[in-house]
């Protein structure tokens, strides 16, 4: 018996909507974002009138309070913007509610993001008797999970960690992101940080850069960008020697966003328009395709995963465990490409793992602090199977 309310009608949203309706461990189910109309449409989709629908603003703590007061929810998948993590966690704590996201708190004013600001709420979580379930996607999420898989059953100790996220797909438009551009742009402009020997080094965006393969796709330019999940990796494998993000980019992609940098849409501070204020990045996100729009055309897999070199028993070993997902076959299941649904799947599948008492405990916690076992024996069955080989080449152990 569980009652969850998701915060979020995007694709993300869509698709943890879609998956915890299916789900029976969830009694009653709501979906609510700042346009109900959004919330409507995904309910009728479902249909059967499992899912209820609300309007709110999760900036406002006073409306997330009124709303989790009327409905009580027993876990809230938050699947809003980042800015908005802090909101909902105060109105969960007040209320009484278990929490899970897809993304760590950034503040609007400043693309920069880490664990700092959500661990600070530790204590209040644990003095309440509440779980918090931080960065529960793919990447971060499924990627760590992988990790705690590799550390609980294949490493003595874990000493080289390479996340990848390649997105081999194409939807035909000349520019578009796969999530929420104003997140997405600011995600992939900032410098460049990954953590070796103890220290974090940064770098110019897109510095460092490979070609790199990928199962059933081939090589793809990679680059090194910073990406949350190493934040909490190092701290809870403290045997890291060095860990890093991967993600790849067309050049297309990549000239777009130098001119979208070039010509000051990029920026987060407001400026003032026919009188009025607006911010750039905002206004951008507004006349780009609306990411959810994208899956009807979209072909070809995305494949993300964790290569590590560690020990075990002595010796040095190599690992890789993955997963590809195919665009087509994500949207033909719930009408959305393949960025949404392999976000969205691990969302609702984290929520059911706190339902059926499988993660629980009082406080903070990031996923790889959970047993990853009943999370993964579920994932194939979710739509995202993945698949593990040992002692193979992992290429980026020789770029330094």
């Amino acid at each position: 018996m569980c009652r969850a309310l998701i915060i979020g009608a995007g694709g993300v949203g869509t698709v943890v909507t879609q998956k915890v309706a299916a789900n029976p461990v969830f009694t009653d189910v709501m979906l609510a974002s700042r346009t109900k109309s959004k919330c409507d449409a995904v309910a009728a989709a479902i249909g059967g009138n499992r899912v209820k629908t609300a309007q709110v603003d999760a900036d406002s703590v006073e409306e997330l309070v009124a709303l989790f007061s009327e409905f009580k929810p027993d876990i809230v998948i938050n699947v809003a913007l980042p800015y908005q993590d802090l909101t909902i966690m105060d109105a969960c704590l007040e209320c009484g509610c278990n929490y899970l996201d897809t993304a760590n708190y950034e503040p609007k004013d400043e693309a920069h993001f880490e664990y700092s600001w959500q661990w600070a709420y530790q204590d209040r979580f644990k003095e309440k008797g509440l779980t918090a379930i931080l960065g529960c996607g793919f990447d971060p999420g499924v990627t760590a999970i992988f990790t705690a898989y590799a550390a609980k059953h294949h490493f003595d100790e874990i000493h080289y960690l390479d996340i990848v996220d390649c997105n081999a797909g194409n939807h035909g438009m000349a520019f578009a992101t796969n999530f929420n551009p104003e997140i997405n742009i600011r995600e992939v402009t900032q410098k460049g940080r990954y953590y070796e020997n103890g220290k974090w080094v940064t770098t110019e965006p897109h510095e460092i850069h490979a070609p790199l393969n990928y199962p059933e796709i081939g090589e793809r330019e990679s680059y090194v960008i910073y990406h949350e999940e190493l934040e909490s990796l190092v701290k809870n494998y403290p045997s890291i020697k060095r860990a890093r993000f991967w993600m790849t980019f067309g050049q297309e992609y990549l000239t777009h966003l130098r001119v979208i940098q070039n010509i000051g849409m990029a920026r987060i501070d407001p400026i003032i328009y026919n009188g009025v204020e607006i911010v750039p990045i905002q206004f951008l996100k507004a006349v780009l395709p609306d990411p959810k729009s994208l899956g009807s055309n979209y072909h070809g897999q995305t494949s993300i995963g964790c290569r590590i070199q560690g020990v075990k028993d002595g010796k040095e070993r190599t690992y890789y465990i993955y997963n590809n997902c195919d665009h087509e076959v994500a949207f033909k299941e719930t009408g959305t490409q393949a960025v949404s649904f392999t976000t969205g799947v691990p969302a609702a599948l984290g929520a059911s793992m706190w339902a059926k008492g499988l993660w629980r405990g009082a406080g903070v916690f990031n996923v790889e602090e959970f047993d990853p076992d009943p999370f993964l024996a579920e994932l194939g069955e979710q739509g995202l199977p993945w698949v593990e080989m040992f002692d193979v080449d992992l290429e980026v152990d020789k770029i330094k």
